[in-house]
């Protein structure tokens, strides 16, 4: 099952996507309200939404493109509180990020960057064995829910940023219970978005590179396949291609297995607030910074997998001007 959220004017709605169609949930104006009303109940999500979807049926390709009254949010937001949607993920996941970072068989061990350090040390112990408790993967921060961008929408580099790059990607999407127990709603296409000149100057500025808007969609897919999900990722310049790359995510793909990246972020008490929401993207395996491509204003990204739906398309937004000094009162 895939779903989707939807605003017109000041009105929101939830459906199911029913290709070339969209099936209305009566009654929805989040898939977040919908998850705290099965968990309540007792039911899973698919089972509550399949007697609910009751609705209007609409025509999924105008709003896809952009061109409807309706427009696609992200497919998962805190509408009353988006600061209780925390943003967040883990890097040196995926095989193939690692070996675009440094070539880990050309080098002698005291030779090796912290970065590939981290990613051997989830070689050796990031798929643990049944109820054992594996390495922890590198974590970072990303922001509140007010930095997740919908399908169609641009993807801003600031004034004082250096570069913004794609990051195409599947990000897990869970909800918290009223007793702290953390729910998996699905999984959605993700574009993690980061400035990856910054970055390379200096490994201790991944924090900081990370600080930026990113996004979600267009379709939350609940219970999808997640061994391995093929994909593409394409930058497009004025009405041709600039950059494109065959990705692979999934476990079978990766030195962390779900369940381990899972239980080392849901392991801390912060991160089990009850009705708090969670987007978690899980890596990268490829980079147009790593060709050496710098996007540009109006460069647009695109990010597809088989079995998550329709691309997510972002365009690329540069401020103008310079940095200005942000003082302080």
């Amino acid at each position: 099952m895939r779903l989707v959220q939807l605003h017109r004017s000041t009105s929101r709605a939830v459906a199911i996507v029913d290709e070339p169609r969209l099936r209305v949930i009566a009654g929805a104006t989040s898939i977040v309200a919908l998850a705290h009303e099965a968990i309540g109940a007792g039911t899973t999500l698919t089972a509550l939404v399949e007697t609910r979807a009751t609705g209007p049926v609409l025509d999924y390709t105008p709003i896809y493109d952009g061109a409807s009254e309706w427009q696609l949010l992200p497919p998962i937001d805190h509408p009353d509180e988006p600061s209780r949607c925390l943003v967040s993920g883990t890097g040196l996941t995926h095989l193939g990020s690692a070996a675009s970072r440094q070539r880990m068989h050309e080098v002698r061990e005291s030779d090796l960057t912290d970065s590939m350090k981290m990613f051997r040390i989830g070689l050796e112990r990031g798929k643990p064995a049944p109820g054992q408790i594996g390495a922890a993967p590198e974590w970072f921060y990303k922001g509140t829910g007010t930095i997740l961008r919908a399908h169609n929408a641009p993807l801003d580099v600031p004034a004082f940023a250096e570069d913004g790059g794609e990051e195409a990607e599947i990000a897990g999407v869970y909800f918290i219970d009223a007793g702290g127990r953390p729910h998996r709603l699905g999984m959605a296409i993700g574009n993690e978005f980061s400035d990856h000149v910054f970055e390379r100057r200096n490994y201790l500025n991944l924090a900081g590179s990370k600080l930026r808007t990113c996004s979600l969609g267009p379709e939350l897919v609940v219970t999808p396949a997640f061994l391995s999900v093929a994909g593409r990722v394409t930058v497009r310049r004025g009405a041709g291609d600039l950059w494109s790359a065959a990705i692979a995510t999934g476990e079978d793909e990766m030195c962390h297995s779900l369940g381990n990246i899972e239980h080392h972020h849901f392991k801390y008490d912060a991160h089990r607030r009850p009705g708090d929401v969670h987007v978690h993207y899980f890596g990268a395996c490829a980079l147009s910074a790593t060709d050496s491509v710098r996007l540009l204003d109006g460069d647009v990204m695109e990010v597809a997998f088989e079995g998550f739906g329709r691309p997510l398309r972002n365009p690329v937004r540069a401020a103008a001007g310079r940095e200005t000094i942000t003082t302080v009162r």
